[in-house]
């Protein structure tokens, strides 16, 4: 028993520390002589120049190509695969595990320790991160293939990554080669020198794959104890109650072969829409106290209004860091929807999840983030995390404002749940292959966690999901910034032979 525990010690050090390198201040940026510090983490380092990278290199395209975003995410699904899913259908999947914790909780965070001028970098992140987003899903849709299990195509950055070759030279006089011109596949330019492509990077792939379902799971553990307790917290009904109720819907829906695609279609319009609605309604209300709460935004943006977070540093990285969080651009989930939608051309699926980064933060983060600075500060001072929310929800509507925050909750959790685990599926397969045993082991698991976290609350399953999303996105962002060459070859294709045409 001595052994188990110091053992378990020791796993919990090695996931905090790992942690802490990959979210944690790798160095910190002083300015005006220490008075506004910049803490820059490992994957802000990655994401950030990245992001701005991809969106020079694609000639700005969230802004360039806007209303073509618009238009084909509104096309219909292009060929008649009954087991494949349509562009919108994999947007839907992606912003169903988007709008989850990332946008209430997320938020929260944000502005608790940020202040509003937070939500403006939150913005800004998700204009930056767009690009980041079409890059992976375009690179997505280039290398999917066929799924022989669900029907439809398949595929991720595990499947992307595994396309990523070192090229090796072929020596005439290597032993091992019986005929250099016939076994290479390159020649250079002086017609003497050959070269094959080698070293076949599968550790990368299944490193990807089980960081995201270690990610999935811990997400899995937090979902269930989210739910429980807002639903505890709004009409006092018992956690293991809800817990049962939120495992037995979900069990019937992932353990159906394609029932998920079918749920999300009609959940995720109603859940986003209902919310929308309901903050338009708010901020009609209260449309008198929304020049300051813009002024509020701009002003602590960018220092000249103080914020009790901890100055202009803190502002900004915490929007950054909530913003990456948030939209998952760079992290390699989204792309795992991305492979399975049935498009005519690469980039179309690209630009719709791009669309989708915008959904998740300009719209929804921005609907939360207007529910709580539009109550008094009298109200909401001195919250901290959902009590925040719900305090102004409460101020916003009264008890029924609490009640329909833990209901908006419970169905933006439960889209994420079932959305996590149609990600999975690739992942497994990549890992163990195409059976059907991996497949419901990987669910059964997944349902396991839900329940667990429905009845306590296990910090250190959350840290394992911040591990598995950090990890995610280092492998991601390791093979799409060298194959993005391939993406803006497509991008230039499209907008050539597409753009503007009759797509045939």
């Amino acid at each position: 028993m001595q052994v188990f525990e110091r053992l378990v010690h020791y796993i919990v050090k090695i996931v905090t520390a790992l942690n802490e390198l990959l979210w944690g201040d790798m160095f910190v940026l002083e300015f005006s002589n220490g008075e506004t510090q910049f803490g820059i983490s490992l994957l802000v380092l990655l994401l950030i120049p990245a992001g701005l990278y991809f969106t020079i290199r694609t000639k700005f395209l969230p802004f360039r190509l806007f209303p073509e975003m618009i238009r084909t995410t509104l096309e219909k699904k292009s060929g008649d695969d009954e087991n494949s899913i349509s562009g919108v259908q994999a947007l839907i999947i992606a912003t169903a595990t988007r709008v989850g914790m990332g946008n209430l909780a997320g938020v929260v965070a944000a502005i608790s320790f940020g202040g509003a001028g937070a939500v403006f970098w939150m913005w800004v992140t998700a204009l930056i991160g767009s690009s980041t987003a079409f890059v992976e899903s375009t690179l997505a849709q280039i290398y999917k293939e066929k799924d022989p299990l669900y029907g439809g195509y398949r595929g991720g950055p595990a499947y992307f990554i595994d396309r990523i070759r070192m090229v090796t030279r072929i020596q005439h006089e290597d032993v091992f080669v019986k005929d250099v011109k016939s076994e290479a596949e390159y020649v250079a330019m002086d017609g003497k020198t050959y070269y094959t492509k080698g070293c076949k990077f599968n550790f990368l792939g299944i490193a990807f794959a089980l960081s995201g379902l270690l990610c999935w799971a811990g997400i899995s553990q937090v979902i269930g104890n989210s739910v429980s307790t807002s639903f505890k917290n709004a009409f006092g009904i018992p956690q293991i109650v809800t817990t049962i109720v939120l495992v037995a819907v979900s069990a019937l829906i992932v353990l159906r072969k394609n029932a998920t695609v079918k749920v999300l279609d009609r959940v995720v319009p109603v859940m986003a829409c209902a919310y929308i609605a309901m903050t338009l309604f708010i901020i009609i209300k209260n449309f008198n106290h929304l020049p300051a709460v813009f002024g509020n935004i701009f002003s602590q943006a960018f220092g000249l209004k103080a914020v009790a977070g901890g100055g202009l540093g803190a502002v900004v990285m915490n929007g950054v860091k909530r913003g990456l969080f948030s939209n998952e651009a760079g992290s390699g989930s989204a792309p795992c929807a991305a492979a399975a939608a049935e498009v005519n051309h690469p980039v179309k699926q690209g630009l719709i999840q791009a669309l989708g980064v915008f959904i998740d933060t300009l719209v929804i983060c921005s609907c939360s983030a207007f529910l709580m600075l539009l109550a008094p500060d009298e109200v909401i001072n001195g919250l901290e995390g959902m009590d925040l929310l719900q305090g102004a929800m409460n101020y916003h509507l009264g008890s029924f404002g609490v009640i329909f925050i833990a209901v908006i909750l419970f169905l933006f959790s439960f889209s994420t749940f079932i959305g996590i685990l149609y990600y999975a599926r690739s992942n497994v397969a990549y890992v163990f292959g195409n059976t059907w045993a991996a497949q419901t082991g990987y669910k059964i698991f997944a349902l396991v966690m839900l329940f667990i976290g429905g009845i306590a609350a296990y910090s250190f399953v959350w840290d394992l999901g911040d591990l598995g999303v950090g990890l995610m996105t280092i492998f991601n962002m390791i093979v799409i910034i060298p194959l993005s060459g391939q993406v803006m070859a497509a991008l230039k294709d499209y907008e050539k032979n597409y753009i503007g045409k009759q797509n045939k």
